[in-house]
């Protein structure tokens, strides 16, 4: 495995959580800071997954989300273990995803949500609000899905 993969993904985790130790520190939780007509900076936590999923549950989700990034990360980590050096864009969406995985591991296992405050709309459709984690998350899947069409 090359370590920059690692790196990849400890800079992923790493700028998650001071974007979201910024925002936490600077809005207060349900402010908005309009940056653009179509993008505004909303302090939210989610105690869910991807689009608020179980987000209203007891509880007892955020240990199955804990013990599924835990399972997600072995195996990517696996994966990135057995990679072919010649497939360096594998790599980047497998480090992409693994460090998202390891920034929303963070909150959830600290407060027991993720805090989220990217929010994307047009008028009055609203993308559900996501953060750096959740992005990169996705960004390493598009690659993934976008490689695999290519071997």
């Amino acid at each position: 495995m090359q370590l920059i993969w690692l790196g990849v993904a400890a800079v992923v985790a790493a700028l998650d959580q001071l974007t979201k130790i910024w925002i936490a520190a600077r809005l207060p939780l349900g402010q908005s800071v309009e940056v653009l007509p179509c993008f505004r900076l909303t302090h939210v936590r989610n105690p869910g997954a991807a689009f608020s999923f179980l987000a209203s549950a007891s509880g007892w989700q955020r240990w199955l989300f804990l013990g599924l990034a835990v399972v997600a990360a072995g195996a990517i980590l696996v994966w990135l273990w057995r990679l072919d050096e010649r497939k360096p864009w594998e790599g980047v969406g497998l480090a992409l995803i693994l460090g998202g995985a390891i920034g929303n591991f963070i909150d959830r296992a600290r407060f027991g949500y993720v805090i989220d405050f990217l929010d994307l709309y047009y008028q009055s459709w609203h993308w559900p609000a996501f953060n750096l984690a959740d992005a990169a998350i996705t960004l390493g899947v598009a690659l993934l899905m976008w490689r695999g069409k290519r071997n």
